[in-house]
């Protein structure tokens, strides 16, 4: 921090920020710091295995997996925001962060959350038109229709993020400097500026009240209409392939969903439970995403048993 003269009075302006770290874990730090590491490593692994496949597997250049691989992306960023520094605040006591590594993960926070809450949408979507209009689908989804709505989630996604973020840093940071959390998020963040905080707060609210709700509103109407038109199908076979491919996206919006409601509609819960649920859409869910989309589907495990055969040295 730095003194700043104005006037007569002397303001400290905050240069950096201390973050305390997940509460009540005194002892516990060796064993997180390995789990959270084993998570983040196979994440980290599993995406760029996934997004490798489906790049070089001609068979899934297909619109589905389009969007599997921009979620990917999404999980690769989204648990890179904050677990390497609450790994380094584990290991070696590492608790300062700048104020631009601070406005950093706030703004990729919602960035990629946002992202991804669009991307479901939009592979929703993308599950509706294959169902509901299966003789269709490929004059839809083609192309540039794809590419469209790919571009459209990070672009809208972008706005909503440098809003959220100019807002926060646009206070003034005067006083303390220390963040009680294991990450910087607006409300820990913004409990520390030193003016009214009435405008950035009822915006956070609305804003990331807003986007999940009608993204939920739309993926339901979207498998309302699945499920209708499954219903009326006559071919059993046809009725399971048709679950089949809507599985692995509902327990993926399910993963979602469930914490971002718990979290921004439920501003009463005690810290205790807000920071493991904090904890498992940062750290976890973009594992299990993984784990989602390749256990139940043959053709991404196809591909990476093709890419590891290409790795293998012919013997």
């Amino acid at each position: 921090m730095r003194n700043s003269p104005v006037g007569r009075v002397n303001h400290t302006v905050v240069t950096h920020f201390i973050l305390l770290g997940i509460p009540n874990t005194d002892g516990l730090q060796t064993i997180l710091f390995l789990t959270f590491l084993a998570f983040y490593l196979c994440t980290l692994m599993g995406n760029l295995l996934i997004f490798s496949a489906i790049l070089t597997d001609a068979r899934l250049h297909t619109p589905m997996y389009f969007f599997l691989c921009n979620l990917s992306i999404v999980d690769l960023g989204f648990s890179s925001i904050s677990t390497p520094k609450l790994l380094a605040n584990l290991w070696a006591k590492s608790r300062i962060i700048s104020l631009g590594g601070c406005m950093s993960q706030v703004f990729f926070y919602h960035f990629l959350g946002s992202t991804e809450c669009l991307l479901c949408t939009v592979m929703a979507y993308d599950r509706y038109v294959a169902i509901c209009h299966p003789l269709r689908y490929l004059l839809i989804m083609n192309r540039r229709v794809c590419a469209l709505l790919a571009a459209g989630t990070w672009i809208a996604s972008s706005f909503h993020a440098t809003i959220l973020t100019s807002l926060t840093f646009m206070l003034p940071y005067c006083g303390s400097n220390v963040v009680d959390y294991f990450f910087c998020d607006i409300f820990p963040v913004v409990k520390l500026a030193c003016a009214d905080t009435y405008v950035i707060e009822t915006v956070t609210f609305t804003n990331t009240g807003m986007v999940p709700t009608t993204c939920f509103l739309l993926i339901l109407a979207s498998y309302v209409r699945i499920v209708y038109s499954v219903l009326k199908m006559n071919s059993a076979e046809g009725r399971r392939k048709a679950a089949s491919t809507c599985a692995s996206h509902l327990v993926v919006v399910t993963l979602f969903f469930g914490p971002c409601a718990l979290v921004y509609t439920q501003p009463q819960l005690s810290k205790v439970l807000m920071t493991p649920v904090h904890i498992f859409g940062n750290v976890v869910t973009p594992m299990l995403n993984l784990a989602i989309y390749t256990l139940r589907n043959k053709e991404v495990k196809a591909a990476l048993r093709k890419l590891r055969e290409r790795q293998t040295p012919a013997r």
